[in-house]
């Protein structure tokens, strides 16, 4: 409705029929509300030429009027705060190149979260004075709620500010005034999770906060002057980014990229280039009896992008394989979010580890994922478009994910120390089973193996030295059958295999 409304507005003004745009996002937005947005912009009767990240559109807007001119690159955080999200990203910009280096965001934070604060901290005091709770009264709440976003704003230039409600509840009046600092103290924690995002930002970046060489303020709530603060002590002082707009900076971004795309505007306009990163890593999850995930995609990769991975079948003549996409940063799955499924069907049946399936995630400039997955000697193909995921990622969420990652980082090592031993094993009973080879040479690599199948099986805790034991153990018995090899087995395969004894 709302972009349908936008339509309506644009077309007034420009006298014409418009068909397509440039829709901006927020840069955390995941895949569903990207979906979602296309679709609306679809259901308003429009094309969408692209989805754009709205910090990424903020600092071409900003990029235009001071950075083009300059053909040294620059390193610009945009930090981005509206109504509902908080994004922030670090570009690396210069002479209408804009590539996104880092970015991290928190879908549920922003100027509603201030007026929440406001509103709790008004129902409180009402509830104290009067023994009357309001929460109820949908009515009085929206009151409330108006007068204290008014309160919010006012603080912005004023140290107290007044709220006032008359006949908030039957005949009751309610008139209290704020302060800043109340204002602030209110907000501790949520003024503390924007700092918390640029830390994040740089720490992918690997950028130290010297290396910034300008901060851009976007969305109305960056007015807010303890958030102007917390950036400039962030920055040692530096000075921040005000002369475009706050509220219109990610409009004229999307206009620039509109134009560049429609072949319009002037030279600088045509020759914007701009490279955008998946903000989650991207994965398959593999199932040896418990669930890992296979990154594909690792976070702030650029997209566009398209990424191969190789897999194979598990068990003998295994005619199917199950494709579960995962995003999340953990090497288990179970810390991970599913974003969908499939199955590649048809695979003509082989020993287990023969068949080589490939599996590609292409991303599109919308940030729009399509996994798909061909193999097996007769070359059977599907895919995937992740448009509607099971539930959406919240930034609680996706948090827990990057902590899960720190705090079980000793137990995805162990893991992958683990898988590795097992692709090992089924490498080397592989070989086992080439004819070339003599019934001795077969029952010793055979054992070998076993063995370490078995102790496996019965050592489901264990650490990564003593799993790299197992490992050295078996190389040690199959070294000396590697000559052997040679002139019997295709040269490849015993070349792989020598580089994993080594």
């Amino acid at each position: 409705m709302i972009l349908a409304k936008m339509k309506e507005i644009a077309e007034a003004y420009l006298e014409c029929t418009i068909k397509n745009a440039v829709i901006t996002v927020p840069a955390y937005f995941n895949d569903s509300q990207r979906q979602a947005t296309k679709n609306a912009g679809t259901v308003a009767g429009l094309n969408i030429m692209r989805l754009m990240d709205e910090p990424t559109a903020a600092a071409v807007a900003y990029g235009f009027d001071k950075i083009t001119v300059d053909t040294n690159k620059k390193n610009l955080l945009v930090f981005d705060l509206g109504g509902g999200t908080c994004d922030v990203s670090l570009l690396s910009v210069g002479k209408g190149n804009f590539m996104v280096i880092a970015t991290a965001g928190d879908t549920h934070l922003g100027g509603e979260d201030f007026n929440d604060r406001l509103i709790d901290h008004c129902v409180r005091k009402f509830h104290a004075k009067y023994k009357k709770d309001i929460t109820g009264d949908a009515s009085c709440m929206g009151r409330l709620r108006t007068a204290c976003e008014q309160a919010k704003r006012n603080l912005s230039f004023s140290p107290q500010a007044a709220i006032k409600v008359d006949h908030l509840y039957g005949d009751t009046n309610f008139d209290t005034r704020i302060s800043r600092v109340q204002f602030e103290n209110l907000n501790k924690d949520l003024f503390m999770r924007c700092t918390n995002l640029i830390e994040k930002c740089l720490g992918d970046a690997k950028i130290d906060k010297t290396q910034v060489d300008a901060v851009l303020l976007v969305g109305g709530s960056t007015r807010i002057p303890k958030i102007q603060q917390l950036l400039q002590d962030t920055f040692g002082g530096k000075e921040l980014c005000k002369g475009i707009h706050p509220d219109e900076a990610v409009a004229h971004g999307a206009a620039i990229l509109a134009a560049n795309l429609n072949s319009q505007g002037n030279k600088e306009v045509q020759n914007l280039v701009l490279v955008d990163v998946t903000p989650v890593s991207l994965g398959v999850g593999i199932n040896k009896g418990y669930e890992s995930m296979d990154i594909v995609v690792p976070r702030n990769t650029p997209i566009p992008v398209k990424k191969g991975g190789c897999f194979t079948t598990r068990y003998d003549n295994q005619t199917s394989v199950y494709f579960p996409i995962y995003e999340g940063e953990s090497a288990e799955t179970k810390y991970n979010n599913l974003l969908g499924e499939f199955t590649l069907e048809g695979i003509d049946p082989a020993p287990k580890g023969v068949a080589k399936i490939d599996a590609y995630f292409d991303i599109d400039a919308n940030g729009i994922l399509t996994v798909s997955a061909q193999g097996g000697s007769n070359g059977v193909k599907n895919e995937i478009v992740i448009s509607k995921r099971n539930r959406d990622l919240t930034a609680e969420e996706i948090q827990t994910m990057v902590e899960a990652a720190a705090r079980y980082k000793a137990e995805d090592e162990e893991l992958k120390t683990r898988i590795s031993l097992e692709d090992f094993v089924e490498k080397v009973k592989t070989m086992a089973m080439y004819p070339g080879l003599s019934d001795p040479e077969k029952k010793s690599m055979n054992e070998a193996a076993d063995y370490v199948i078995a102790w496996l099986e019965t050592n489901h805790v264990a650490t990564i030295d003593e799993i790299n034991k197992q490992k050295r153990e078996l190389a040690t018995t199959i070294r000396r059958l590697i000559k052997l090899m040679r002139g019997v087995i295709p040269y490849d395969e015993v070349l792989i295999l020598s580089l994993e004894v080594d």
